[in-house]
């Protein structure tokens, strides 16, 4: 057997979704194909088809770029045991081609390796673009019918299918890659670009002329000229039109797994039974593939992030950042993929109808009579409201906004409001191996006087740092006598900076006076602080800098940042205007300059005894490795924004004192992978921008050990239980189970009844007995998995107690046989 990929060609990112750096014109998906040297990949208006034959296709979103190649193998492996047959990525142009003509495919850029690995483990990979050296070509205008850009754009598609071609990874050649897409949701900017129709016509032409051997994909158009129209979105089921054209399927190649996130956001998720119900709701209307965009968003490392998006990645997929399973998005959708390929006899081949009871409960239906094949979707799309219909002459309940699965018309395996799969909750434990060492010793970035480049005026930041540093320093001076400085008391001068965006740091004669940022859809904001001045030479020096490249919307390369005009007011002789003033720039830090973030670098500067609360200041000091295995997390709690390497490597940016409406930080842990780490005198530097408390950062360890279980007595049975010949049990089960090499180790709570709560936080309602336990204990303690019964009768609890919910609910804590407990107190989060 080997892998299928799916191949997407595209332009660049759309939704603020990819990076600066991830921009990519790719995504391929991979699968498998059985006892075949070739695979050809062709399409009818049900499916897909491999070598003929109709499949049904899960696949989710792993970014190569996002994880390290260490972590690949394991999020493979997770994601097939997760029930999927297919993963995209995107083909990220800016990290492959970062300088004009110089490629990278090596570590995290190694795409060749990365789609191997999933062609290894039978699965599909989608992939997608644009470096900053793109914007300075002469005349060009991103995305449209523009010469230069469709010079560059074929240029480098074409270099990368001869990469890929040149390793036989297409199906036609008996590789994975077995569905291509050029372009992304064209439609949103299409009206911006007189020359649209015939860039998108373009395109396609262009793709379908590389003769790669599979079908091109186009999502969210149309018009989509000699590919498959496709939907993204988080309801496809319901907004999606369908394919232009009878003979082609319905696929989604974007279902959001969560809420698209930058600084200053709230919290925010979605449920595990929304996205159930979004993929079911699709699959009963002819829909064939679904995408999870993203099912592992990881990290994005270094600079990578885009304009303000966190460094933490669409962490509410059902794999997190760290590549742990968040429970229950993770099974509850291996479940609904179980289910869902129990009925695809039906779905690839069946005649479909719909059956309507009323306005929000209906019944649609796949039959093959001659082959006694029935698969039914019974579905209350009502919100607020639980509903039951007669169906076949059987009442069945349907909790709102569900759907229940009946592979065989009478059978109930599946419904998206009755999780089956346990739940679990992160932690954030303190490592005492690594924080052991308390020293820490500091460099004091210089604030520049002298040297840089001139100008009347401010120049623009973008085109000055040219995406080599967020960094960009703004140097002026001015003479003041005594007569300009105000007479009265009550009367200060105070310093006005409108800036177009993203973040700046002033100081006025070597004095921080304050900081100042726009958000993600405001760009622009005015800085004002009142400021000491004094008769003779003043200094004004200002720090601008960007959070990220612009990434979503036409014209990208017109985008502009930086600061704008800088005023004094409050003088005698009126305001102070020094747009127009002689000004110097220098372009990046002088400690990014000297590389002291690396060991071999560091000492190119002196160091010394560290303090707290200073701005533009780098922090280093030596850690040894947490013990295990567990994946590793800096709390940055006590920080205000900049950047963090350790051994030289970048782990992003951090911004801890931008609050959410919430009064908190939008995201305070950052994630350190194993493979940055030695085992002992690991070197951590830090760049702190606005001043913060380095020996308050904490090295903690990630965890998903603490297991839960919330399943009632009116809970269909597990999934895997369904047998076609009939004999099926009607009895619901409660699964719990430790991660590889761990145990049970203690019952932190167990109730039958109407307990509530969230996994970690439950708690005991009127219909309760102590006993229930022990019992769980007894089951339990001391094995890697247990299955316990749901039922009042298994519990000796009454069931005609008022209120009961027939509901058993289990919280229990894994742990390592014998383990050296290296670790203390745990954050939960």
């Amino acid at each position: 057997m080997h892998t299928i990929v799916a191949l997407r060609a595209m332009l660049v990112s759309s939704k603020a979704k990819p990076s600066q750096a991830f921009i990519a014109f790719f995504l391929i998906f991979l699968a498998s194909i059985a006892n075949s040297s070739k695979g050809e990949v062709t399409y009818d208006g049900r499916s897909l088809l491999i070598d003929g034959k109709r499949e049904l296709f899960f696949s989710g979103s792993i970014h190569y770029p996002r994880s390290t190649p260490q972590m690949w193998h394991d999020l493979i492996a997770k994601a097939k045991e997760g029930g999927l047959n297919m993963i995209e990525t995107y083909v990220f142009w800016n990290a492959h081609e970062p300088v004009y003509g110089q490629f990278n495919y090596e570590g995290n850029c190694d795409l060749v390796k990365f789609i191997k690995l999933v062609q290894s483990a039978g699965l599909y990979v989608t992939v997608r673009g644009l470096p900053y050296w793109l914007r300075e070509v002469p005349d060009i205008t991103f995305r449209t019918d523009n010469e230069p850009f469709k010079t560059h754009m074929e240029r480098f598609v074409k270099m990368a299918v001869k990469k890929l071609k040149d390793e036989k990874l297409f199906a036609s050649q008996g590789g994975p890659i077995v569905l291509a897409q050029i372009e992304n949701e064209y439609n949103n900017i299409a009206r911006a670009f007189p020359g649209s129709v015939d860039y998108i016509r373009w395109a396609a032409d262009m793709a379908v002329n590389l003769q790669v051997g599979v079908p091109w994909v186009m999502c969210k158009q149309n018009d989509a000229p000699g590919s498959i129209n496709s939907c993204n979105g988080r309801n496809c089921g319901d907004t999606f039109m369908g394919p232009n054209s009878p003979t082609k399927p319905s696929l989604w190649t974007e279902n959001w797994t969560a809420q698209y996130r930058v600084f200053g956001d709230p919290p925010s998720q979605r449920a595990a039974e929304d996205l159930a119900y979004s993929v079911a709701r699709f699959f009963s209307k002819n829909g064939s593939l679904v995408n999870y965009y993203m099912y592992h968003g990881g990290t994005n490392f270094g600079r990578t992030g885009a304009s303000f998006v966190m460094t933490r990645y669409y962490d509410e997929g059902p794999l997190d950042e760290y590549g742990l399973q968040k429970e229950p998005k993770w099974g509850h959708l291996r479940d609904l993929h179980a289910a869902l390929k129990l009925c695809s006899k039906g779905l690839l081949g069946g005649t479909y109808s719909l059956q309507k009871f009323s306005p929000d409960l209906e019944a649609r239906l796949y039959e093959i009579p001659e082959n006694k094949v029935c698969v039914a979707f019974l579905t209350n799309t009502n919100t607020k409201f639980d509903g039951t219909l007669k169906f076949r002459g059987v009442d069945y309940f349907l909790p709102r906004h569900s759907i229940s699965i009946l592979p065989d018309c009478k059978t109930v395996v599946y419904n998206n409001q009755r999780i089956n799969s346990q739940h679990n909750a992160r932690t954030f434990d303190l490592s005492k191996d690594a924080n052991n060492n308390k020293k820490w010793e500091m460099y004091q970035e210089p604030i520049p006087t002298a040297k840089g480049i001139k100008s009347q005026g401010p120049l623009e930041l973008y085109n000055m740092t040219k995406d080599t540093t967020d960094y960009l320093w703004y140097t002026t001076s001015f003479l003041l006598d005594d007569k300009d400085m105000p007479f009265r008391h009550d009367i200060h001068p105070v310093i006005q900076v409108s800036c177009l965006g993203h973040v700046i740091h002033t100081f006025v004669n070597g004095e921080y006076m304050g900081s100042a940022h726009g958000t993600k859809i405001e760009k622009s904001f005015v800085f004002k602080k009142q400021i000491s001045l004094r008769p003779g030479g003043n200094r004004i020096a200002i720090l601008g800098l960007t959070v990220g490249m612009p990434d979503s919307g036409p014209y990208l390369e017109h985008r502009v940042s930086g600061l704008h005009t800088v005023t004094i007011q409050g003088l005698n002789a009126g305001t102070l205007d020094l747009s127009q003033s002689m000004w110097k720039h220098q372009v990046g830090l002088t400690g990014e300059k000297l590389g002291i973030f690396q060991e071999d670098k560091m000492n190119a500067v002196k160091w010394v005894e560290a303090t707290s609360d200073i701005p533009i200041i780098w922090y280093k000091k030596y850690f040894d490795g947490p013990s295990g295995n567990d994946p590793v997390s800096l709390d940055m709690s006590s920080m205000g924004k900049g950047l963090v390497w350790i051994n030289g490597q970048c782990i992003g940016r951090y911004w801890v004192n931008y609050l959410s409406p919430l009064g908190t930080p939008s995201q305070s842990m950052y994630h350190i992978p194993r493979a940055f780490l030695k085992p002992q005198n690991n070197l951590m530097v830090v760049l702190e921008e606005q001043g913060g408390k380095p020996e308050d950062i904490k090295i903690t360890v990630v965890k998903r050990d603490n297991i839960c279980t919330l399943v009632s007595q009116n809970y269909p049975p597990p999934v895997d239980s369904w047998s076609s010949s009939g004999e099926n049990s009607n009895k619901p089960e409660a699964h719990l189970k430790c991660r590889e090499k761990m145990v049970i180790r203690s019952v932190v709570f167990a109730s039958f009844g109407n307990p509530s709560g969230i996994c970690g936080n439950f708690t005991v309602g009127n219909c309760h007995s102590p006993n229930v336990k022990n019992m769980v204990e007894q089951a339990c303690l001391g094995k890697p998995s247990c299955v316990l019964p749901v039922s009042a009768a298994a519990y000796s609890v009454d069931a005609s107690c008022p209120g009961s919910t027939g509901t058993l609910a289990v919280h229990a804590k894994c742990a390592r046989g014998g383990q050296r407990h290296g670790h203390a107190a745990a954050k939960v989060q």
